[in-house]
């Protein structure tokens, strides 16, 4: 047997059914075999691939054994000549197996070949080729040297910024996401080493694999789209951290006479410092409109109070210097919290939405004023006016910001994409009712068949299109990369795979990819409702606990709050949840649930597929009532 392809998922259906379909076009006149190993998914990928491809080899674990340990399961039991090692968040062209195999045949002292790796929109990835991160490497990379000089053999090793990517070279790294690999090499390398739970594995196989007398070769002339790249999560501290300890086991294990100690404890600083980078940079990132709403807030309130003291009471001493230090920070504070609670910052740009919710913390600051001390309470004009300069305030420094970013002031008429798809007359046509399933906002440009593909650039530009939609059953993976790269990022690209839900697409390789599918939406699953769903389990936890006495004398599951109590406020559990059963589908994620709709037993026996219904409806149909209601039951 010449090939074996294995594949390790995790909780990405669409992709990987999109990756088997190009691998099974890719093994078109090949003697191999394809294995998928899941680990422990939560969507239904274990169903997809016995009901859609069985021909493949399927591993399904009972839980996330890591990238190293999934791979290794798989290829101890492969028997091709070749093993590939590929992300299910690739796409491979139809004749990249052909290429890769008359490559490794032509050069005996291959033991890996990579790939040229481009990411959503056709662009370059620089993790195609990389160097041994010696303490040197390391430390340019750590320290920014290899960004300030993307092209230097001295400060870039990391990416080996000096070789060209347009030529095929002898590297020391080659992407794991796509390791063409000599079993012979293999075998006398070793499999990958399970210390690796992600990240690092493949610099470690890179090394054996070099130091057991092979070579590793860039081929640019193979092409593969990575949909998420290797900085899909790099802003996050997760990603830091296990990217540094990866770092740190290499580090150990190869470099012991190379300064290893010093660099282990760089590795060390690096994390905390990479993780300070991006909190603050996540912080940044959310904190910027709310506080410069903040700062609009108080300084109208402010100006408000001086205009109303003197044009009104005659008198610029009139309020005390309390509504400065307690009223007008209250009165901020509550209306932030309000446009927070109710998806304002999630929809910036919705601006019914935003008055609905000045309104709410106009009412919810007229409730708490009553219950103010004499001392404490200034005007309630003062609190009127206010709410008139949040209302107008607010909104128009959000038609200033989209009139910034977009250049018109159409704000509140919703844009609609102007698609263009590329496919026969049935795929085009199938390709438009899913996008009026998924809800999309859209308008058709035109479409294209596929043998007219020379005329793409021209319509693109005539019929000013932010979007194309390529239907991969028609249209070659290779014309599809060459119309990506010549566009770029200012062109949208989504692929519909051959009898597949979903149009899948990434327009960034910093963040994960993206779908139109005709799956149910949950309310569940909308930020602002699970925001809501944690107020009201901390406004539980704050409610018991201010009538402890009171509650532990009435309450019948006493044991049962003092026991969750903690959990809640912390986040590890909900006080409402989903009714446990043996198949949890694919429903939003929620912490453990103290209390569910069938706490109290139903007047009959629940099947099964009655309980995942029940839960199911209790995903789509969320809301802040039904929870006060479902607790009331319980309680009552």
């Amino acid at each position: 047997m010449r090939l074996s392809v294995v594949i390790v998922s995790y909780n990405v259906r669409a992709f990987l059914e999109q990756c088997l379909l190009s691998v099974r076009r890719a093994m078109e006149g090949i003697e191999g075999e394809v294995w998928v190993v899941d680990n422990c998914s939560t969507d239904d990928s274990v169903e997809m691939v016995r009901a859609h491809f069985p021909e493949v080899h399927l591993i399904a674990n009972r839980e996330n054994v890591g990238f190293s340990a999934a791979n290794n399961q798989a290829i101890r039991q492969s028997r091709g000549e070749y093993v590939l090692l590929l992300n299910p968040d690739t796409l491979v062209e139809e004749n990249t197996f052909h290429q890769c195999l008359y490559f490794m045949d032509k050069h005996p002292d291959a033991g890996a070949m990579g790939a040229r790796l481009l990411d959503g929109s056709g662009r370059y990835l620089p993790e195609s080729k990389r160097g041994f991160p010696t303490p040197w490497v390391s430390f340019c990379k750590m320290t920014g040297l290899s960004s300030l000089f993307p092209h230097s053999e001295r400060f870039n090793g990391y990416y080996l910024g000096h070789l060209s990517p347009e030529e095929t070279h002898v590297v020391q790294v080659l992407a794991g996401c796509f390791m063409f690999l000599r079993r012979s090499a293999l075998e006398r390398a070793g499999l990958l080493d399970e210390a690796f739970f992600m990240y690092g594995e493949d610099i470690d196989l890179s090394y054996r694999i070099q130091q057991s007398g092979f070579r590793n070769y860039y081929y640019p002339q193979v092409r593969v789209l990575h949909y998420k790249g290797e900085s899909t999560q790099k802003g996050s501290f997760r990603y830091v951290k296990r990217f540094y300890e990866a770092m740190i086991i290499f580090t150990r294990k190869h470099f012991r006479q190379m300064g290893a100690g010093v660099l282990v404890l760089l590795l060390h600083l690096a994390i905390g410092l990479r993780a300070i980078t991006a909190l603050l940079a996540q912080a940044a990132h959310r904190a910027w409109l709310p506080l410069l709403d903040a700062a609009l807030l108080y300084g109208g309130l402010v100006a408000l109070k001086n205009f109303w003291a003197y044009y009104y009471y005659k008198d610029p001493d009139y309020f005390l210097p309390s509504v400065l230090w307690f009223n007008f920070p209250l009165y901020t504070t509550v209306w932030l919290l309000v446009l927070w609670l109710g998806g304002s910052y999630d929809r910036r740009y919705d601006l019914l939405r935003l008055l609905r919710n000045v309104g709410i913390g106009a009412v919810l600051l007229a409730a708490i004023y009553g219950f103010l001390d004499q001392a404490f309470r200034p005007s309630r004009a003062l609190l009127l006016l206010g709410a008139i300069w949040a209302a107008v305030g607010l909104s128009a420094l959000r038609v200033l910001l989209y009139f910034i970013e977009f250049r018109n002031l159409h704000i509140g008429q919703p844009r609609r994409r102007s698609i263009l798809i590329v496919g026969s007359d049935a795929e085009c046509a199938r390709a438009q009712q899913l996008l009026h399933r998924a809800e999309v906002n859209w308008e058709l440009a035109t479409s294209l068949p596929p043998n007219q593909m020379y005329r793409l650039p021209a319509l693109v530009k005539v019929f000013e299109v932010d979007e194309i939609v390529f239907c991969t059953r028609d249209v070659p993976i290779g014309q599809m990369l060459d119309a990506m790269q010549q566009f770029g990022a200012r062109i949208q690209c989504k692929t519909l795979p051959d009898g597949s839900d979903h149009i899948i697409g990434s327009s960034n390789k910093d963040r994960p990819g993206e779908l139109y599918s005709a799956a149910l939406s949950y309310r569940l699953a909308q930020p602002e409702q699970r925001r809501i769903k944690r107020a009201f389990d901390l406004f539980v936890c704050c409610l018991l606990l201010a009538g402890s006495p009171l509650w532990l004398l009435l309450l019948r599951q006493k044991h049962v709050f003092a026991q969750n109590w903690l959990a809640v406020l912390l986040g590890q559990k909900t006080w409402m949840g989903y009714t446990p059963t043996a198949h949890m589908e694919p429903w939003p994620a929620l912490p453990p649930a103290v209390f569910h709709p069938l706490t109290q037993p139903a007047p009959i026996p629940l099947t099964e597929a009655e309980i995942c219904r029940l839960n199911f409806l209790y995903a789509k149909n969320w809301n802040l009532w039904q929870e006060f209601v479902l607790l009331g039951r319980i309680l009552k």
